[in-house]
């Protein structure tokens, strides 16, 4: 299938009031996008949507809140795009964590990727088209200290990536799934010298726009696809057959 186009229907961005998530709604509304934003500050999406022009809709919500989220995506008609890119960061040692507070982390970064995505999907499953650009990490293979939490709860965000696959892949082609680590950021969730928001933003775009249903279950790191490991049987007839997949770049 082509890449989506404003033609097919707005972008949804979550987390869209700040860093990585204000920066690709921008870049989307500069390609001709109707975005929708979704934040819990109301006057950062407004901030937002000075960027965007009148293009942009701000959609003030907590992406944990499945009631919120229902209603506020029932007002957009078409989409075209989901970007689960909505994350909280709260740097807490295990020991200062509560039951209470581990699992608001896990209503946001998990709960809120699959809220929004069970949202998006009453408008994408009848049409049989449509993307979803999971925003991940690796946390959970190599968690840092003072990060249970969030390691926890983006590591089973890429598990969900990996179900939703499961219930759609044979049904649902045309609706596009994948995972995309942006890379550090110079963002407050990053580090003061990470990669421009602006930067990443362009490689997210680029990669949420693939229509192509080969793009479903893949996984890319900054602006470069991270193929899957081979085991060695198969490595064996990929030497025999003189094959050699090379990963995609954006």
């Amino acid at each position: 299938m082509t890449d989506f186009t404003p033609k097919d229907g707005c972008v949804v961005v979550t987390g869209a009031g700040s860093g990585l998530g204000r920066a690709m709604a921008a870049a989307f509304a500069g390609r001709g996008f109707r975005v929708a934003g979704t934040g819990r500050r109301a006057e950062a999406l407004e901030e937002t949507a000075g960027l965007c022009g009148p293009e942009f809709t701000a959609l003030p919500m907590d992406v944990a809140d499945w009631g919120a989220v229902q209603a506020g995506f029932a007002t957009l008609g078409p989409v075209a795009v989901l970007v689960n890119n909505a994350a909280v960061y709260p740097h807490r040692d295990i020991l200062a964590e509560s039951g209470e507070s581990f699992a608001a982390t896990m209503g946001v970064n998990l709960g809120g990727v699959v809220n929004c995505t069970r949202a998006v999907l009453e408008d994408m499953a009848p049409r049989g088209r449509g993307r979803i650009l999971n925003v991940a990490t690796f946390a959970d293979l190599n968690p840092l200290p003072a990060s249970s939490a969030y390691s926890v709860s983006k590591g089973a965000a890429r598990i969900f990536t990996r179900a939703l696959l499961a219930d759609l892949g044979d049904r649902l082609p045309g609706i596009v799934v994948s995972d995309w680590m942006p890379g550090m950021l110079a963002t407050t969730m990053g580090i003061p010298d990470g990669v421009a928001p602006e930067v990443s933003a362009e490689w997210g775009v680029r990669l949420a726009l693939k229509g192509d249903v080969s793009y479903s279950g893949s996984v890319f790191e900054m602006d470069r696809e991270i193929l899957p490991s081979r085991g060695m049987k198969a490595k064996v007839r990929d030497m025999i057959l003189m094959r050699r997949r090379r990963p995609r770049v954006l």
